[in-house]
């Protein structure tokens, strides 16, 4: 008996250890691109990602309101913040989100929505999300189906700062209220003329 109990101690010390991959962290992604009511309904249908948050990103004022955003003096856009689960969404599935969720040949404005808080942007948090996101843009630059060039910058995410709370979720809060921006905002009817079937 006691001979049995150290064969199979040998043998158990001497089996190769099973490897145990840890689960993904959830990462982060954060885009501009234009209203971020409809950024947000834009990520919350990919499966994967985790929760949308909106918000504001690239200015020099602290805690900003939405008025004083709004009112284009303190250099912010509004953003989408993406928490997302690397083991089922890819970040380059993001970007192809974005590429197609937004208008690439305007700078300071998306849609109905003019002024620099409207810029559509991409911030990147890390160098491989910048590495990414270049090769991204340099893909949609040569196989566009549009003439006019792409102009949306990728730039270094700074600090984030939510929106109000009545601004989470905006779509699903108020459907009918929604409807009739995105409708008269003309932004589906642009983005289909832009990118064509890629959105179907």
């Amino acid at each position: 008996m006691l001979r049995y109990h150290f064969a199979l101690a040998v043998l158990l010390a001497a089996a190769p250890a099973i490897a145990q991959t840890p689960p993904a962290s959830p990462a982060k992604a954060t885009f501009a691109a234009g209203c971020f009511w409809c950024t947000e309904e834009a990520f919350d249908k990919v499966p994967g990602v985790v929760s949308t948050t909106s918000g504001y990103m690239g200015g020099n004022r602290k805690n900003p309101t939405y008025e004083q955003v709004s009112s284009g003096t303190t250099g912010h856009t509004e953003v989408v913040q993406v928490v997302y689960d690397p083991a089922k969404v890819s970040y380059e599935r993001l970007l192809e989100q974005f590429w197609l969720n937004h208008d690439p040949t305007v700078k300071d404005r998306q849609f109905c929505d003019a002024g620099s808080q409207y810029r559509p942007s991409i911030f990147y948090h890390t160098e491989e999300q910048k590495r990414l996101a270049e090769a991204s843009k340099a893909s949609w630059d040569k196989d566009k189906p549009f003439k006019q060039p792409i102009v949306t910058p990728i730039v270094s995410a700074g600090d984030f700062w939510p929106a109000e709370e009545y601004h989470q979720d905006y779509y699903k809060k108020n459907p009918l209220r929604y409807k009739l921006y995105t409708s008269g905002c003309g932004r589906y009817a642009r983005l289909d003329e832009l990118w064509g079937k890629l959105r179907k």
